[in-house]
């Protein structure tokens, strides 16, 4: 199994190299649909390149936003056109267990479009939060922008972290699961803070509710 996870992993890296701009917005529509492609393996690699002169950071961050938009939008009318019970039913074969889509589902409910923005840059819940916003027939116009907002600030991050690990030890390129494991020891601070700030936006609504009540 490990050897069949190397192996994609090795194959998204060449196609991030040798599709550029195209080769990141499919892999970041599939890391935004059910299939389990992590956005690690494809902003980051992208990122060194462009820091080569090969492709651009705007651009590279632009595409991977557009990517994760496409990706996000075709789960999102999946979910709303199948229903709950048919996602529920399928979800097992790309890896969203029915813990995984309530715990998506209960997140969303209780955050609504503010949570959605938070959603797209956590780890797990940013792969299935397009579905119970589907479900949830979630304003499409809404929820577009918090995708593409959620997803360039993501991609931001992934962009200035792949540049700083690249410059630091230029042959990870060569080991992508090497290069994995830096990106996520270096963005783990951002994702302490997510966490935080989402915490405290939680606060925030449950105060304002009670006041409104």
């Amino acid at each position: 199994m490990h050897e069949l996870i190397a192996h994609w992993i090795a194959t998204w890296f060449g196609w991030v190299r040798d599709f550029g701009y195209p080769g990141v917005v499919v892999l970041m529509a599939l890391e935004s649909t059910v299939f389990p492609v992590p956005s690690e393996v494809v902003i980051p690699p992208a990122a060194f390149w462009a820091s080569q002169g090969h492709m651009t950071i705007s651009g590279v961050i632009l595409s991977g936003t557009l990517g994760s938009l496409i990706g996000s939008a075709i789960s999102y009318w999946m979910a709303r056109w199948a229903g709950r019970f048919a996602i529920a039913k399928l979800g097992h074969r790309f890896f969203i267990n029915e813990e995984k889509l309530e715990r998506a589902e209960r997140f969303l409910r209780l955050h609504g479009a503010g949570g959605l923005f938070f959603a797209r840059l956590l780890p797990v819940l940013r792969h299935v939060i397009s579905l119970p916003a589907g479900i949830l027939r979630m304003d499409f116009w809404r929820f577009s922008v918090m995708t593409a907002t959620g997803s360039a600030a993501w991609c931001g991050v992934l962009a200035w972290v792949g540049v700083r690990v690249a410059q630091r030890d230029p042959g990870l390129i060569e080991n992508p699961e090497a290069m994995i494991a830096a990106v996520k020891h270096e963005s783990i601070w951002f994702v302490v803070a997510v966490l935080v700030m989402a915490g405290l936006y939680a606060l925030m609504m449950r105060m304002t509710a009670r006041r409104a009540a």
